[in-house]
């Protein structure tokens, strides 16, 4: 899906319909194919993956497999449909209509929230009814973009079962694999950090701090990956109608206003930690715990501006494997922070996301400004020729 979006933006930007579809198609069928593999994976061997996460030899570890297992097999009957609504939105990205996404993110989120209470509490199946839930409502969103796809003859049934040409798959296989790899060592980072903090004390507060943490840090997240998707959608299409300036006139200004989307998100956040926080928990110490790290991840975002216009305008170039390349760097300076005496403290693990984050933020401006196709005149470091325009 993410390499859908810039691809459906491009064809469209030439106004050729025909090769947009076809590329709606390869991705749908892409994302059956895989999504039914991790299907397979999460619903047949849940212990062995959740075991990346928690060990069972850790105190709470067996108490947590007991609700995680079943809650990560019925979430996986929601992989194929997630895949395939990430696919439609990032279709309707390439069309520069966000208006339809959000409609359909507000039903099955609606959805979902009338579903949770049914199925977590009424049914009797507890954590495992939220994912339950979950999975209904992901199938409900598929099912809502195959119509709506259908009506705008961007997809048929022929197109959704019929492998791709390998010629088309070419792009979507070498894109794909950068972002396999980028998504490998981003797991890989996440993973250790969260694996650091469950591991902290048996109490389970500093686990139970860094969740809620993430999840407030996650709230500026959702806002600067609406920067990272404008990029991605709005580059390309700017540059197949008017060319390298175009795209980098486009590209410029949303560097600009991530940078103060970060700004505004930092203020926000460190604000409100106090009115926030007691919402998440009603246990004294498992707050106090969380005011430290809370207060760092609102610092990040101040550099989120850049990560996100950044990764979004590289997604819009097809620069796949220059972005898989400055994830790993990022990721590889986090689990280095994590091995070292940082990583002992809840506060450390934050401050090595921020290094993760600063170094991200850092290196896609340099490849905006120095390397990539919409890089300014002169500054040509990694090309023998200079950009004739």
């Amino acid at each position: 899906p993410t390499i859908t979006a810039p691809l459906v933006a491009q064809a469209l930007g030439k106004e050729d319909w025909d090769e947009g579809g076809r590329r709606v198609c390869e991705g749908m069928f892409l994302g059956n194919v895989l999504g039914g593999i991790f299907w397979l994976l999460l619903g047949v061997f849940p212990r062995q993956v959740l075991k990346m996460v928690l060990s069972s030899s850790e105190g709470a570890g067996n108490r947590v497999m007991e609700y995680a297992i079943p809650y990560l097999r019925w979430r996986a009957w929601g992989m194929i449909p997630a895949l395939f609504s990430a696919t439609g939105f990032a279709a309707y990205r390439g069309m520069l209509n966000t208006v339809t996404p959000l409609k359909v993110s507000l039903v099955t989120n609606l959805l979902n929230g009338i579903l949770d209470p049914i199925f977590i509490v009424w049914s009797g199946l507890g954590a495992a009814g939220a994912a339950l839930a979950t999975s209904i409502s992901e199938w409900t969103g598929a099912l809502i973009y195959l119509r709506l796809l259908i009506r705008r003859k961007l997809v048929n049934w022929k197109g959704l079962i019929t492998p791709p040409k390998w010629e088309a798959l070419v792009p979507l296989i070498q894109g794909g694999l950068a972002m396999l790899l980028r998504q490998a060592t981003l797991n890989v980072a996440f993973v250790s950090a969260a694996r650091r903090a469950q591991g902290m004390d048996a109490s389970g507060v500093a686990g139970a701090a860094y969740g809620i943490t993430m999840q407030i840090y996650s709230l500026g997240v959702v806002a600067q990956l609406g920067v990272q998707g404008t990029a991605a959608a709005l580059v390309p299409s700017a540059r197949a109608i008017g060319g390298d300036d175009a795209a980098r006139n486009v590209a410029d200004r949303i560097f600009g206003w991530g940078m103060i989307l970060g700004v505004l998100l930092a203020l926000v956040q460190w604000t409100i930690l106090p009115v926030v926080t007691p919402l998440f928990s009603p246990l004294e110490e498992i707050r106090e715990a969380v005011k430290g790290p809370a207060r760092i991840s609102s610092i990040i975002h101040l550099v989120n501006g850049l990560v996100f216009a950044g990764e979004g305008t590289m997604l819009g170039l097809g620069s796949f494997r220059d972005l898989a390349l400055i994830t790993a760097m990022g990721v590889a300076v986090m689990v280095g922070c994590l091995a070292s005496p940082l990583g002992g403290s809840l506060n450390g693990v934050l401050i090595s996301l921020a290094a993760f984050n600063f170094v991200q933020g850092v290196a896609v401006t340099i490849h905006h400004v120095r390397v990539s196709p919409l890089r300014r005149r002169g500054f040509a470091l990694l090309s023998g020729r200079k950009n004739n325009k």
